[in-house]
């Protein structure tokens, strides 16, 4: 636990000494939002139908943009060959390279989605639905994010190959996102897809630690 936290830490301070990532993260977002009542009018009957699937594809693309440098960084300046060298299991320095990379990308997308549904009149009855999906959707998108980067380190063009990688597996968390969100505008109950959702992100958190782990080992040798 305790090398877990100095790599969470590490992390943290690299994020915000940098702090490009981030920014980068949240303007795409907001931006792209905003763009949205431009280009298909600023009716609010339409807006509404579209907001939830507006937000959900916008979160996931804006948490994309940072993925590739998840361990490319590391690689680069051989950092990653003494993290695997350390005593701390591999599996628990990856869980920690996730977890720092949701906080600093997932967590503020997480913040600024209220807003952005306000500006595209999401009905009321959708702002919790909203947060619980973006809160279980957004961890996911760092773990399996963290898969492909982890198996497209070192190679050539790696930011499409690992688009091509992890959208596929994108899609559930996509579709039972916007499915609690819709639900809940709907009157119908959204539980059950939030508690699909939860059934990924527990298997995510169990599988995406080692499958990273094992294609950073394999990239190293």
């Amino acid at each position: 636990m305790s090398r877990f936290l100095d790599v969470v830490r590490r992390d943290l301070r690299l994020a915000l000494r940098q702090g490009t990532d981030s920014v980068m993260v949240v303007t795409f977002f907001i931006l792209t939002v905003v763009l949205f009542p431009f280009g298909i009018g600023p009716e609010t009957n339409l807006l509404e139908r579209v907001s939830a699937g507006v937000l959900m594809v916008t979160a996931l693309l804006a948490a994309m943009l940072s993925l590739d440098r998840l361990f490319q960084a590391d690689y680069e300046d051989g950092s990653l060959e003494l993290l695997v060298l350390t005593p701390a299991p591999l599996e628990v320095v990856v869980a920690a390279k996730m977890l720092a990379h949701w906080l600093t990308t997932g967590l503020p997308l997480l913040a600024v989605a209220p807003l952005l549904a306000v500006l595209l009149h999401l009905p009321a009855e959708g702002f919790v639905p909203l947060l619980a999906a973006m809160a279980l959707a957004t961890p996911i998108l760092s773990l399996i994010g963290g898969i492909g980067a982890a198996l497209v380190l070192g190679a050539r063009r790696g930011g499409v190959l690992l688009s091509l990688l992890v959208l596929p597996l994108y899609i559930p968390v996509l579709i039972f996102s916007v499915g609690a969100i819709d639900a809940a505008g709907q009157g119908l109950d959204a539980a059950p897809h939030l508690l699909i959702l939860g059934g990924i992100l527990v298997a995510a958190l169990v599988l995406a630690p080692w499958v990273a782990a094992a294609a950073l080992r394999q990239a190293v040798e």
